[in-house]
């Protein structure tokens, strides 16, 4: 009996591509600097570009030639781009990559302050960051509505009709009752009635969550647009005039320079907002409750033989998400404005963003929040200052900046392993 030998097989070792996500974020980078330092740079004016450290045109301000800084932080980031192209350690990633987009934003802002019309060209400070918190406090708390349910493995892409149903709730029953307590009490209870929906058509009769949440977003519109139209249209003072939250100044805190004025001189909305951060990210990475949230969203089934009830645990953490997301919608119409239809205007899917952003992690979701708040309050002040940029395309940044975070800057991301697949008990 004869044997053939099998000859043996070289196989080639697997290497990596040189453009890597870190080298292809780079090159980007390295892109977006030299249009700013040749662009920005050529339309800046030599005027001087004034920040000032208050919220108003006077006191202290940081100056600077416009065309000098719009190049000068042009070539800061050409060089964060340079190092990310060049290749930089992974833990230095993010840090390098922060600079160079601070460096861009900066100089279109030297740009844009400098070339301002007399009297308009300063940027304060204190105005802005006030303005990046309050336009960003709904989305923190749909993003951390978001955190709750997918980390117990519901997809939440309902987010949007819980703040929308929030918002409707906070100001009906504030405007009848003439009290903001039961207007937030409302709110947190309609934002838990969409949620309750979602838990019940999602986790006991296992609809397609995507789906669901989609259909969910339609009826707190369609419910809420009908409600308005036959009620607080035709008596708005009775049904659509509720109080409002007033501003609470934390002593010695508030006297902080630049934070102090734009932090700790808020409503109630952004105290609760950043506690509930907090109170969320220890309570996900430190407790009982948390390891069970991320064992269900993660595995359901060794977290079932373990003795978790894994139903149990959704249901709970998918209403405690439309209680945060529904008083994260009466911070509009309980702290600034009255009810209008749809008046949440697709944040709730920049929320979804928000927690895609920030790796469904609470303090990564708010980073994220800040980040979509910022470019929705700088649309404001350039159209404050009359910029040359087209209203249009001014009120398309905060969208713009959504869609190029998360499919340009977020890379790969893994959500939890169970997000979005139904769980039947054997």
């Amino acid at each position: 009996m004869s044997t053939m030998a099998v000859p043996d097989i070289a196989v080639a070792p697997v290497r990596k591509g040189f453009w890597t996500r870190s080298r292809k974020v780079g090159l980007t980078l390295l892109g977006l600097g030299l249009l700013a330092a040749v662009l920005f740079g050529a339309l800046a004016t030599e005027q001087e570009a004034r920040f000032t450290l208050s919220d108003d045109a006077a006191g202290a301000a940081l100056e600077i030639n416009g065309t000098i800084g719009a190049i000068l932080f042009g070539i800061i980031a050409i060089a964060a781009g340079a190092a990310l192209l060049a290749g930089v350690p992974k833990r230095w990633f993010l840090p390098v990559l922060a600079v160079g987009l601070v460096g861009f934003v900066l100089s279109f802002l030297c740009w844009q302050v400098s070339a301002a019309p007399a009297g308009q060209n300063f940027m304060p400070l204190v105005n802005i960051i006030r303005g990046t918190f309050i336009l960003a406090l709904p989305l923190i708390f749909g993003a951390l509505a978001g955190v709750l349910c997918e980390r117990s493995g519901v997809v939440n892409v309902a987010i949007e009709g819980q703040l929308l149903m929030g918002a409707f709730s906070g100001a009906l029953f504030g405007s009848i009752s003439g009290s903001v307590w039961v207007g937030l009490l409302a709110a947190a209870l309609g934002g838990a009635f969409i949620s309750l929906l979602l838990a019940v058509f999602a986790i006991r009769y296992l609809v397609d969550q995507v789906v669901i949440g989609i259909v969910l977003n339609l009826l707190a519109v369609g419910v809420t647009g009908f409600l308005y139209e036959r009620l607080m249209q035709t008596d708005a003072e009775k049904y659509n005039s509720a109080p409002r939250f007033s501003n609470w100044e934390i002593p010695l805190l508030k006297d902080i320079p630049v934070l102090g004025p734009a932090l700790f001189r808020g409503n109630i909305f952004l105290y609760v907002g950043l506690l509930l951060v907090l109170v969320i990210h220890i309570g996900l990475f430190r407790t009982r409750w948390g390891l069970r949230t991320r064992s269900v969203g993660e595995h359901p089934i060794a977290a079932d033989t373990l003795g978790v009830k894994v139903l149990r645990v959704r249901y709970r953490n998918v209403l405690l998400a439309g209680v945060v997301a529904g008083i994260g919608g009466a911070s509009y119409t309980l702290a600034l404005y009255s009810f209008t239809k749809n008046m949440i205007g697709g944040k709730g899917f920049i929320a979804l963003a928000a927690l895609i952003f920030g790796r469904w992690n609470p303090t990564g979701a708010l980073l994220a929040a800040l980040f979509f708040g910022f470019a929705d309050q700088l649309a404001t002040y350039l159209g404050a200052i009359s910029s040359s940029i087209p209203s249009q395309f001014l009120a398309m940044l905060p969208y713009l900046a959504t869609i190029l975070a998360v499919a340009g800057l977020v890379g790969r991301v893994r959500a939890p392993a169970a997000d979005g697949k139904p769980y039947i008990k054997g």
